[in-house]
């Protein structure tokens, strides 16, 4: 999975002509400690989407602009629209997490 370093590759990341998912997270949060447990095979079965990374805390403006209020969430773009939003409170087993990905629609 891409971990963002730079504001820029987040831009390139969401407004790609395929689906993105992006995982915010931060290093000292224990749900996100979780989900980096189960997350590489939800990655593999979804190899066809493109995944990145991005630290919350590393990136306030971006956090702040898509609304990632809790930890860990995952979203979901395409040529630049969030297309779907996984709260922290719905993020936190593998089921809830296929369970979103299943129902995402492509924009």
């Amino acid at each position: 999975m891409k971990e963002i370093k730079i504001e820029q590759e987040y831009r390139e990341q969401i407004t790609k002509d395929e689906l993105s998912v992006g995982v915010f997270t931060t290093t000292w949060c224990p749900d996100c400690k979780r989900l980096a447990m189960f997350i590489d095979d939800i990655v593999a079965e979804h190899s066809d989407k493109n995944w990145f990374t991005i630290d919350r805390d590393e990136f306030p403006e971006v956090s702040e602009e898509q609304n990632v209020m809790g930890i860990p969430s995952l979203l979901v773009f395409k040529n630049g629209e969030k297309l779907a939003h996984l709260h922290s409170a719905n993020a936190k087993t593998p089921e809830q997490v296929k369970a979103f990905l299943s129902e995402v629609k492509e924009g």
